[in-house]
């Protein structure tokens, strides 16, 4: 078999301009249909879309092609989420003329006359929108509603948004309190959450809060960040880098010593700080007095003490931190460095490790147990930095405070951290500061930093009313993968307070009742499902911006007050039809951000009947180890995808190659490989398209009864979010057993035309193009997109009586026509097994012999059969007797 080329290019081109002219897309309510509602979370506004987003885009196209196909009216709609920082952040790299930004614009295809327009924020998202909808997802294939797009930043959307936080507010679950926020010095504050919608870096960092321990010095203090308080009567010196800048900083009536970055940090987080100016004198060698048990301890130097951690001064607990220990136990046996820095030889060598805490691992002096278990030699081996969390976790939770330990002696770490803590801070001896576990990028370029809100405003997910009925009604969602249904319980039970509005430039809502607040990226976009039934009259003109007030949509969404025209009934209507929604899908990243939020503001706002259905989860596209994006390389835009590998290629790759709850590496040779694979599909499809007998066979059957068998599958497999299986069943299962049986000698025109046709049906939701070009090949009219979906159950009861009357006439006519050769036949007698008597069409066998026929069961007692025929018969194989 000669592989045929396809121009996978035409072929696209010509079936999206058929869909796009039948209008399949558009969504129409239809009482007398079931409905199907189904989105993609909707994509920010973050550059070029990649081969990374089409995974998940695509998968909501199969679902709900596959849905339409099985006769529901399917609803897939699509916006953009372009709140927050990005598009002002790409706004000013044109306006700056930022070469990379300029470059990586017109590789993509932007105009020169198209770039001179793109500095405004505005204008950024005005021009993605419009690449995403024209040059990625039309261009994928995406059967989705055109006239309901929407975006975070219209103002019909913003008014929507606003609804929902007047009803938040009325369902008291709005709150203003104090808050340490993540903030852009130049934007203000910022999600910093695994989405990295405002991030370019660093959405894995958690908000750390430390302790401050205050080190007498003279008339000043030098300040030491530290995260575990309670190993304070462990201390044996303080540790400072020589090559960090020091500074004197004057909070309240005390003076401070940190680092520069320390200072840089602080002036956000308290009131009335002040930088006295840089702090140079040379503290090694030097005495402080440690807080808590009031010792003077030396000073000594270490290259691991980092200015951007904590304060850029570290105190040393060497039995339980296996940094200080084996920094420590480096500086003792280093006499070039002790002399170098002056130090008394003699007494950092006398410097011993106090053990304060033992733990059920580690016994004691953890920090110790690990350096020497794990041959650490310096204080550079990377090993360090998972021995410290593993130390300070076991401490944390299995860890006894010894009997040196003062009040504490015997008490558990876990109950002494927080009353240690306090106790210092009340006395005097300690205070807090906020920072991050590890840097973090605001899409502008700046560092994100911890800021102090005084009334900032969150939405209240702490509610335990709220809580408990989204966990029970989470229990009724179809969420898939299953790991995610087993631990959603625990995500809504772990989700707190969420800070929902921010200070500074960012796009987005107002909040309506506090508009020097804007409303953040996570916070408008939990309800949103539900704004796409609106959404498509505001773009016809059919409702106008002023309409769009809060008796409006309390009308729409909540059945509430009056209608003031047909349209507004109309849209009521398409709410009660269309909600709720059935499958929310989102990368993994949404697990603990967006599908949270997504349930509790549902419950929160809208009646019971209209919670969310479903939650699919699809994993990334990765990339050498790391998710593909812009920001960290190796990104290759859609456009440029499609033209090397088609789409219908990369559809089915992103189907079949893992399942969805898993992550996959994007590899060119792989893709190319399915391309290669359907054009041997499309060829082996036109070969057997071309066999011209009539001849009923066997093999006929056996095919068919495969057949049977991978529809049952397929349609289970596409239920239940498994792509994977029905990609593998639908292209490569069906594919072997067709060969099989061309290679068997099957020939039959009108059953491969059969098979041929249900085959296609089967791969149309993965391959949509090139699934039209074979049906219309196969000689059918209408759109297989459109074509009814094949069903296993009534294949499976038409089937039973056929075929069983096919094996006969299979397994009877050779012996007839060798035997009317030679001989006169007037009439034949066929002897089957007892449970086929009922399962036979004998006007069928009478027609397709040629002869009258008849049939006993071999155990019929009044049976004539006088050459004893019925004992020869098996299942399938009558006996025959020619009369």
């Amino acid at each position: 078999m000669e592989e045929q080329k396809i121009d996978f290019a035409k072929i696209e081109k010509k079936w999206q301009d058929k869909w796009e002219k039948a209008k399949i897309a558009e969504s129409i309510r239809d009482e007398k249909k079931k409905k199907f509602f189904m989105i993609f979370a909707y994509p920010g506004i973050s550059g070029y879309q990649h081969v990374g987003h089409m995974r998940g885009f695509s998968y909501t196209d199969i679902i709900t092609r596959f849905k339409r196909m099985s006769g529901f009216n399917v609803l897939f709609p699509t916006g953009t989420h372009a709140s927050g920082n990005q598009a002002i952040a790409f706004a000013k790299k044109v306006q700056n003329k930022n070469e990379d930004w300029i470059n990586y614009l017109m590789a993509n295809g932007c105009s020169k006359e198209k770039l001179k327009e793109l500095v405004t924020p505005e204008k950024i998202v005005e021009y993605f929108n419009k690449v995403y909808q024209e040059e990625s997802w039309s261009k994928f294939g995406f059967l989705y509603d055109k006239n309901r797009f929407t975006c975070t930043i219209y103002p019909d959307y913003n008014k929507f948004i606003q609804w929902q936080f007047e009803k938040l507010k009325q369902a008291n679950l709005l709150v203003q309190k104090p808050y340490f926020a993540t903030a852009c010095p130049v934007h203000g504050p910022l999600a910093v959450d695994a989405s990295e919608t405002d991030i370019s870096k660093g959405g894995n960092a958690e908000k750390q809060e430390f302790t401050l321990l205050k080190f007498k010095y003279g008339k000043k203090y030098l300040l030491a960040a530290t995260l575990r308080p309670e190993t304070i009567f462990g201390q044996t010196n303080l540790w400072v880098n020589p090559e960090v800048a020091l500074v004197e900083i004057k909070v309240g009536k005390e003076n401070w010593i940190v680092s520069r970055e320390a200072f840089g940090k602080l002036k956000y987080q308290k009131d009335g700080i002040e930088l006295i100016g840089d702090f140079k004198e040379n503290l090694l060698g030097k005495y402080a007095t440690a807080p808590g048990i009031e010792k003077e301890i030396v000073i000594l130097p270490s290259r691991f003490v980092d200015a951007n951690v904590g304060t850029g001064i570290v105190t040393c607990v060497p039995s339980d931190a296996p940094y200080d220990y084996i920094a420590l136990k480096e500086l003792q046996e280093n006499e070039k460095d002790l002399k170098k820095y002056g130090l008394n030889s003699k007494l950092v060598k006398a410097i011993e490790v106090i053990p304060i805490i033992e733990t059920k691992k580690y016994g004691q002096n953890a920090g110790v147990t690990v350096v020497e278990k794990n041959s650490i030699k310096n204080q550079d081996d990377p090993k360090l930095v998972e021995l410290t969390q593993e130390v300070y976790k076991e401490g944390f939770h299995s860890g006894i405070l010894l009997k040196n330990c003062g009040s504490y002696a015997g008490m558990k770490v876990i109950e002494a951290k927080d009353k240690m803590k306090k106790e210092l801070i009340d006395s005097g001896k300690a205070d807090i500061m906020h920072d991050l576990s590890e840097e973090v990028i605001c899409r502008c370029g700046e560092r994100v930093i911890i800021k102090r809100i005084d009334d900032q405003w969150f939405i209240k997910y702490s509610d335990k009313d709220l809580t408990e009925k989204s966990k029970e009604h989470a229990k009724t969602m179809v969420i898939s993968p299953k790991q995610y249904k087993d631990n959603i319980a625990g995500v809504l039970d772990w989700f707190q307070d969420r800070a929902c509005a921010r200070l500074g430039s960012w796009l987005g809502t107002r909040l309506p009742f506090d508009e020097k607040w804007i409303i953040e990226p996570i916070s408008d976009s939990t309800l949103y499902p539900i704004y796409y039934l609106v959404s498509n009259y505001y773009n016809s003109g059919k409702i106008k911006l002023e309409e769009m007030t809060e008796e409006f949509f309390d009308y729409v969404f909540l059945g509430k007050g009056k209608a003031r025209n047909k349209i507004w009934e109309e849209i009521r209507k398409d709410v009660l039809y269309w909600y709720p929604l059935d499958v929310n899908l989102g990368g993994k990243e949404h697990q603990t951000v967006h599908f949270p939020v997504f349930i509790m503001n549902h419950i929160g706002i809208l009646p019971k009947q209209m919670w969310p259905k479903g939650i699919f989860v699809n994993y990334w596209v990765v990339g050498k180890g790391s998710k593909i994006s812009k920001s960290k390389g190796g990104a290759q835009p859609v456009p440029e995808a499609i033209k090397q590998y088609g789409v219908d290629a990369m559809r089915l790759y992103y189907s079949h190659i893992a399942g969805p709850e898993f992550d996959v590496i994007w590899d060119e040779k792989v893709v190319f490989d399915y391309r290669r694979n359907l054009e041997r599909i499309y060829s082996l499809i036109m070969e057997a398209s071309e066999k011209k007998e009539n001849k009923i066979s066997e093999l006929d059957i056996k095919l068919e009864i495969e057949l049977n068998k991978e529809i049952k599958l397929v349609t289970s497999a596409i239920d239940s979010f498994d792509l994977r299986t029905a990609a593998n069943s639908a292209f490569f299962m069906l594919s072997a057993k067709l060969r099989k049986y061309l290679q068997d000698g099957g020939a039959n025109k009108a059953f491969i035309q059969k098979f041929l046709n249900s085959w296609v049906k089967l791969m149309s939701p993965f391959c949509p193009h090139i699934a039209e070009e074979l049906w219309e090949k196969l000689g059918n009219k209408e759109l297989i997109s459109t074509a009814e979906w094949p069903k296993y159950e009534e294949i499976k009861e038409k089937k039973s009586k056929e075929d069983v009357t096919v094996k006969i006439i299979a397994n009877t006519k050779p012996v007839i026509e060798k035997v009317s050769s030679i001989q006169k036949i007037n009439k034949i007698y066929l002897y089957v097994m007892p449970f086929e008597i009922n399962q036979i069409d004998k006007k069928k066998i009478e027609k397709e012999l040629g002869y009258a026929i008849e049939i006993f069961a071999v155990n019929d007692p009044n049976k004539k059969d006088p050459e004893n025929k019925a004992k020869k018969a098996i299942p399938g194989k009558p006996g025959v007797y020619l009369e």
